[in-house]
């Protein structure tokens, strides 16, 4: 398929149900959705609307029952198990509302991982960390723990770590759903500057409307797995 229209990702009516007993759950129903490259989306919805099995579908962390998913003209559904791995380490990074730092490891070692698991060279590692860690402004903190770090701190920690591979795609699930409203706003404030300045395409769950609409270029809605509203780009 070619990208002619400059979308970083494209749902075509993709679905997610789930068996529970004799009901079908439809998480996801036929969802048809473009984010164009550099754009920054916010989908909103209620809790059990499909936004994170929406958002687990473009990661690749799970596959659709029905449709295609095409990030940069590639189709997900197609991939074999090999290549969604390559597109998990390579072309999306994921921020989550809990932060998955693992305690015993310092920020360096923490936001290293990925790239070990990416097998990037040794030679790299370190300048690529130091580069993540200080676009979030926590350069100074390379061999802290987590537990030394206040809830923002946490949460900046772990986008650079969704950084350090340097994706083209972001994906945020509920950023500032752990964290109070000022540090919410810092943190989404951060991920608009990455938006801006990386170009990086950003998808991002929530439900903090009021922060979604100060920040992203589109919202979109959905309920029980449906699209139901959009709203125009700004």
């Amino acid at each position: 398929m070619a990208n002619t229209d400059g979308a970083a990702i494209r749902t075509e009516r993709v679905s997610r149900h789930y068996p529970m007993g004799t009901t079908l759950i439809r998480a996801v129903d036929e969802v048809t959705l473009m984010v164009r490259a550099g754009e920054f989306l916010a989908l909103l919805g209620s809790s059990g609307s499909g936004k994170s099995t929406l958002l687990n579908l473009i990661a690749g962390l799970d596959r659709p029952t029905s449709g295609a998913i095409f990030a940069h003209a590639r189709d997900l559904a197609r991939m074999n198990p090999q290549e969604l791995a390559q597109h998990r380490s390579r072309t999306v990074g994921m921020v989550f509302q809990a932060f998955n730092l693992l305690p015993r490891m310092t920020l360096e070692e923490n936001v290293e991982l990925p790239l070990r698991l990416a097998e990037v060279p040794r030679s790299e590692r370190a300048g690529r960390v130091r580069e993540a860690l200080e676009r979030v402004r926590l350069g100074a903190r390379l061999t802290h723990r987590p537990g030394e770090l206040s809830g923002g701190e946490q949460q900046r920690a772990a986008l650079a770590r969704a950084l350090v591979n340097r994706p083209n795609i972001l994906l945020a699930d509920e950023p500032t759903g752990n964290l109070d409203s000022r540090t919410g706003e810092e943190i989404l404030r951060l991920l608009s500057e990455v938006n801006q300045t990386l170009g990086m395409t950003l998808v991002m769950v929530t439900h903090e409307r009021t922060l979604a609409e100060r920040f992203a270029h589109r919202i979109v809605f959905l309920s029980d797995g449906r699209l139901v509203e959009k709203e125009e780009p700004r």
